[in-house]
């Protein structure tokens, strides 16, 4: 975990998508929606993928309940939280707040 202090620590925003490949077939799709909002907000922000489990310990210790769930970060602290779908647009907006 002090690996992930250190990236959410980033005075960048940092959104994470905590994700399982059990999940369903929209992973793709997801995947596609998270490259579009990396390539808008481009070095402005952070955009990575966490497998809730293979990082058991850190999903546990965040309660993530659901999936998809989308955590943003800036400075160490968390700034907004979402457990569901969001699309590419809203992402986008919702990181900008922060920049």
């Amino acid at each position: 975990m002090t690996k992930f202090g250190e990236l959410i620590s980033s005075t960048r925003p940092v959104l994470i998508d905590f994700y399982a490949d059990w999940e369903n077939a929209s992973e793709d799709n997801f995947h596609n929606i998270l490259r579009d909002v990396a390539a808008a907000l481009g070095d402005k922000a952070k955009v990575i993928k966490i497998d809730i489990d293979k990082n058991e310990t850190l999903a546990n210790a965040l309660r993530i309940k659901g999936n998809p769930t989308f955590i943003i970060y800036k400075d160490g602290e968390m700034k907004w939280r979402q457990t569901g779908n969001q699309d590419a647009n809203t992402l986008i907006s919702l990181v900008q707040q922060y920049l």
